[in-house]
This record gives C-alpha cells, structure tokens and sequence, in this order.
C-alpha cells in the first residue's frame, strides 16, 4: 500500500530533527505584541508568524497576540520595553524600534529593547497617478523642479519612512518636493489615486488595488535591483517590470523598511537564540514565501551581529537625514 506524506508533515519532521537542545523553552503563553493596528502590516506580519508556528509546531507554548499600535507604535514599545527581563513578551515592528526614540520624545530607548531578528523587507515605490504623462523617474524630477515646490507627495505619518524617503529624494535630485502627511499609506493611496497629491512613496501592497485598477502606477522602486516578482499583477504588468529608481532618474538605492522582531532588555543570550532559532525556520517555510509573494516583499533574515551591524549603520544614516531637516527629539 502507498502512504502519502505532505509537505508540511516532511518539513515538521526536518524542523524537529533540526532542533538542538537549548537552555530556554518557554513554558507558558508568549505574547505577541503587535505596534500596529489590526488589519494592517505589521499585525499580518506577527499573525502570519503566529500561524506558522502553530502549524509546524515550532514551540510547545502557545501564542496570543495583542495589538498595541497607538502613537504610531510607541504603545507597543513602550509596553515591551517596561517589562524588563521578561522571557514571553515579543514587540513585532519595523525600523520604528529604534528610530521613534530620535525622532520623538517617548518613555523608551533603543537600549530598553533587545534585537531578536529581521525578516523581510518591505520595499518602496514611487507611485504618480494613472492619468500623469511621467515616463520615467527623470521625468518626475524634472517636472519637480519646474514646479518649484509646488508638487505633493503623500505619506503615512510626520517624521517618518515614507517622509525621510521624500526628504532624501529632495536631497538627491534637487526636487523640492513638498510633503503631506496622512495617517496611513491607504489614506496616502487614496489621495494619489484623486489626483489630491502627484505621488506617493507606498510599499507595493499598499497601491496594489489602485494600481490593477488603473487610477495610479509605479515610475520606479528604491532597490538596487528589481523586484523578483514577475508574476502579472496590473494587466501585462507585473512587480518586476517595475526599474529601479537609480537606473530611472533618481540615485538611491535600497530603501525599505525592515520587518523585526524585538524582545525587552535584561533577557538572557540562550532566550534570544531560541526565538531566533525559532524566526529562522519559519522563514524557510513554504508558507512565509508565500506571504512575501502576497505582499510583495523581499526575503531578508538577519539576527546577531548581522542584524545589530543592520541597526547601528541604518539608525546612524537616518538620523543624519533628521538633524539635517530638524527632526531630532529635544
């Protein structure tokens, strides 16, 4: 008689097998604390974890997960990092960990969180309307500095990715941008899609739905290469037809926003291995690449000194953007 064994029951196996016995084993529920809202990315991002972890077994402790997402994730934080030592408290974020505290006066530092992982990028494009005649990123900027600031650009939030991205783009070009901020990047894709604003500066997922629809399009993605993704998404169009910025007009080249993992200080090393341990195979899941493909993300792990070097060159080159626009907290 023939048995059929499934992938996921292969890959459960592989994962126990795989596994060293470690010093930690968290005994009781794990929270996750989610610096977002429900429903937006970073909430699909930690559930999208939640899940895979219940699927492949990849702790005995359950997992509950908890939106604290006021003051533009500082809630979040700020309740991780309070609960000094604690081994079953984890912040799920983005680069918001460490640069809330430069840009804005909240009760936590960089220093009250421990770095556990990274694991995914969220890439950044340069959206205009369906209806403008811009071919190319040149384009864009040329007819930026003949409007002599008289161009918009939305954004989700003051002070933050998508306005430090527009800043940098000013810096790099001479465009004179102006900026508008809303309060998340569907508010900033519903203004570029009116013809409210000239671009927007949205993660893919963010303008997908406008973009299939025709009322915006991309010019060109902050990467120093092109989206993997050549599955069509718009018509004949698909993430990898996108150019890169740097090719098309505009010199930078990978901005994103890094998907991470953080827990609070005052934990011991064996702890933070374990959740890494446990972040690195749910990255190597069937189910993690499909959510990187349904939202169209690059697959980029770190923990360890990777992910600390990450965090002190990208906390360094960001705050210098901030003290040259006057954005560092007082």
């Amino acid at each position: 008689m023939r048995t059929s064994i499934s992938r996921a029951t292969i890959l459960v196996a592989a994962f126990a097998a795989a596994t060293p016995a470690l010093a930690f084993d968290p005994d009781r529920p794990v929270e996750f604390v989610v610096t977002a809202g429900a429903g937006g990315g970073t909430d699909i991002f930690a559930r999208t974890i939640q899940s895979i972890i219940g699927k492949y077994n990849l702790m005995k402790a359950p997992v509950i997960v908890t939106n604290k997402g006021s003051a533009g994730g500082a809630e979040g934080f700020v309740y991780t990092a309070t609960a000094k030592g604690d081994n079953f408290k984890l912040a799920f974020g983005t680069n918001n960990a460490y640069l809330l505290p430069i840009r804005a006066k909240v009760p936590y530092t960089s220093a009250d969180l421990t770095p556990v992982a990274a694991l995914a990028a969220d890439e950044f494009i340069l959206w205009v309307n369906g209806k403008a005649d811009y071919k190319t990123a040149a384009d864009f900027v040329a007819r930026a500095k003949e409007a002599g600031g008289e161009l918009k650009v939305a954004g989700s939030q003051s002070k933050d990715t998508d306005q430090i991205l527009t800043s940098m783009i000013n810096e790099a070009t001479g465009a004179n941008l102006g900026y508008v901020p809303y309060k998340s990047g569907g508010e900033a894709a519903v203004q570029l899609a009116g013809g409210h604003v000239a671009a927007n500066v949205n993660n893919p997922s963010e303008n997908l739905g406008q973009w299939q629809a025709g009322m915006v399009k991309p010019v060109c993605v902050f990467k120093s290469e092109r989206l993997k993704n050549d599955a069509k998404v718009a018509g004949d169009a698909s993430w990898a037809d996108i150019p890169t910025c740097k090719d098309s007009g505009i010199p930078i080249e990978d901005y994103n926003m890094p998907r991470t993992v953080w827990l609070p200080a005052g934990v011991d090393q064996d702890v933070v291995d374990f959740y890494a341990n446990v972040l690195k195979k749910v990255s190597e899941t069937p189910e993690w690449a499909k959510y990187l493909a349904d939202t169209s993300q690059s697959a980029d792990y770190m923990s360890g000194a990777q992910f600390a070097d990450f965090i002190k060159a990208d906390e360094a080159s960001v705050s210098e953007i901030l003290k040259r626009e006057g954005w560092l907290a007082n």
